[in-house]
C-alpha cells in the first residue's frame, strides 16, 4: 500500500455530515455524559445515568472492562481494518448494537425512533424494548433491515399478550427476538426515585421547573408527548399514558421460566436470543432448548449492585458455548475499545445502552448517529492497533483478564 493510502487510513471518518463538526466537543462517549446534564431536565439525566442502589454495579462493570489488557502484535497491518460482521445470517456494518432500553424517551422525547433511524442508516442492530415508546410497527417502518425486539414476561391468560407480541414481531419483519430473563423481581434505582421518577410519570413542581429550563427538550416533548409503553397500549384499552403504564406494570412480572422459554422458541420461527445470562450452566440450558444467541448481561448494573461484572463471566460462557450459538454482550460498553475487549473474550457483538442515552441528552436527535460513528472509528483503530485485521481476529489476541471467573 502506498503512503498516501496509509495516511488516509489513519483519518477518522464518519457516515454522518456532522461527524467532524461534533468530533472536537465529543471525542468519546464520556464527553456526552458530561454535557447531557446541561441539556436535559435533571430527572432525565438521572434516568439515563443511574443504576441500582448507589451505582456500584455500574462502577464494577466499568472497572472490570478497564482491567482487561491486550498484548498487541506488530508488523502485520498499517491500516484500519474492516469491521463488518455476520449475525444470525445477516451482514451488519460492525459488531456494535443498540441495546434494548425501557423508557429512553424520558431522556429525549421520541428517542426510540431516533435510535432506530440512526441504526438503520449505520447498518447496526437496533433492539426495541417492548416497554419502549414506539410501536413495533413504527420501528419496522424506519429500521426494516436492523430491527430486533426484546420482550418481557406477560404470563397472564396463558401468555396471551406475549404470544401476540411474537405474532406482531413476525408480521413486522423483526430479525431477532430476545427474551429477557434477568428481572425476576422489581428493584429500586435510588437516583431515579430521588429525582421524582416512580412507577408512573407524574411530574411534580420541581420536575416541571426543570423542564421549563430546557426549552429544546420541552419542544421535543410537545412534539412527541409523554413517555408511554406504546406497543402495550392496545392491550390495555386505555389512552392516557399513566393508565397504560399501570396496566403494563400489573401484567408484566417475573423472569421467563425454562418451560416458557421452550414455548416461545416453538412459537418464534426466526433467530432467538436469551438476554441476562451470567452462568455457563444457564447458557447450556438455553442452547439445549434451541436458543440461537446467548446474550451475556447483568442488565447494565440496573438490577442489583451485587451481580458479577458481565465481562468477568464472558470467557467461561464462551468456552461452553463454543460454536453452538452466537454470543452477545452488554453492560458497561463505553467505547470501541470496550467492544474489542468483549470480542477478544468470546463475544461476536457488543451492545451499548447508557452511552446512547448520554448522546441523546447531549445532542438530542444528532446524538445517536454521532456516537455510532465514534464507536465504529474507535473499534477499527483499536483492532488495527493490536494487529487484528477483522473483528474475528480479536479472539486470537493474548489477553490479560485478572477478573475472569472460573466455574
Amino acid at each position: 500500500m502506498d503512503d498516501s493510502k496509509i495516511r488516509q487510513s489513519y483519518m477518522p471518518a464518519g457516515q454522518t455530515p456532522n461527524f467532524r463538526k461534533y468530533l472536537r466537543d465529543f471525542p468519546t462517549s464520556q464527553y456526552f455524559r458530561r454535557r447531557a446534564p446541561r441539556k436535559v431536565p435533571a430527572f432525565s439525566f438521572a434516568y439515563a445515568d443511574t443504576g441500582a442502589g448507589d451505582d456500584v454495579g455500574i462502577a464494577h462493570n466499568w472497572a472490570s472492562l478497564d482491567g482487561v489488557k491486550i498484548v498487541p502484535r506488530y508488523g502485520v497491518t498499517n491500516v484500519l481494518p474492516p469491521v463488518e460482521v455476520e449475525l444470525f445470517g445477516q451482514r451488519y456494518a460492525a459488531p456494535i448494537g443498540i441495546a434494548p432500553m425501557g423508557g429512553p424517551s424520558i431522556v429525549w422525547p421520541g428517542a426510540d425512533l431516533i435510535l432506530a433511524k440512526a441504526a438503520q442508516a449505520a447498518r447496526i442492530p437496533y433492539t426495541l424494548s417492548v416497554v419502549g415508546g414506539a410501536l413495533i410497527e413504527q420501528v419496522a417502518a424506519v429500521a426494516p433491515d436492523v430491527f430486533w425486539l426484546q420482550i418481557y414476561r406477560f404470563a397472564g391468560n396463558d401468555h396471551k399478550i406475549g404470544f401476540d407480541l411474537v405474532r406482531r414481531a413476525s408480521a413486522a419483519g423483526v430479525k431477532v427476538l430476545t427474551l429477557t430473563v434477568d428481572t425476576p423481581v422489581r428493584t429500586i434505582r435510588s437516583r431515579e426515585t430521588y429525582a421524582g421518577l416512580g412507577w408512573e410519570f407524574n411530574p411534580n413542581a420541581r420536575m416541571m421547573a426543570e423542564m421549563l429550563r430546557r426549552p429544546r427538550w420541552l419542544a421535543a416533548l410537545l412534539r412527541n408527548g409523554y413517555p408511554r409503553f406504546a406497543s402495550l397500549a392496545q392491550y390495555s384499552g386505555k389512552t392516557r399514558t399513566n393508565d397504560i403504564i399501570r396496566f403494563a406494570r400489573s401484567e408484566m412480572g417475573g423472569a421467563f421460566m425454562w418451560d416458557e422459554i421452550a414455548r416461545y422458541r416453538d412459537a418464534w420461527k426466526g433467530p432467538m436470543t436469551l438476554k441476562g445470562i451470567l452462568h455457563p450452566a444457564d447458557a447450556e440450558k438455553a442452547i439445549a432448548l434451541g436458543v440461537d444467541g446467548i446474550w451475556v448481561s447483568n442488565h447494565g448494573g440496573r438490577q442489583i449492585e451485587a451481580l458479577v461484572p458481565t465481562i468477568d463471566v464472558l470467557p467461561a460462557i464462551a468456552e461452553v458455548v463454543g460454536d453452538k450459538a452466537t454470543i452477545l454482550f452488554d453492560s458497561g460498553i463505553r467505547s470501541g475499545q470496550d467492544v474489542m475487549r468483549a470480542l477478544a473474550l468470546g463475544a461476536q457483538a457488543a451492545f451499548a445502552g447508557k452511552s446512547f442515552l448520554w448522546a441523546l441528552g447531549a445532542l438530542g436527535e444528532d446524538g445517536p448517529a454521532q456516537l455510532i460513528d465514534l464507536y465504529m472509528n474507535d473499534l477499527r483503530a483499536s483492532l488495527g492497533q493490536i494487529g487484528a485485521q477483522s473483528p474475528a481476529e480479536a479472539r486470537e489476541a493474548t489477553v490479560l483478564h485478572p477478573g475472569a471467573i472460573k466455574f
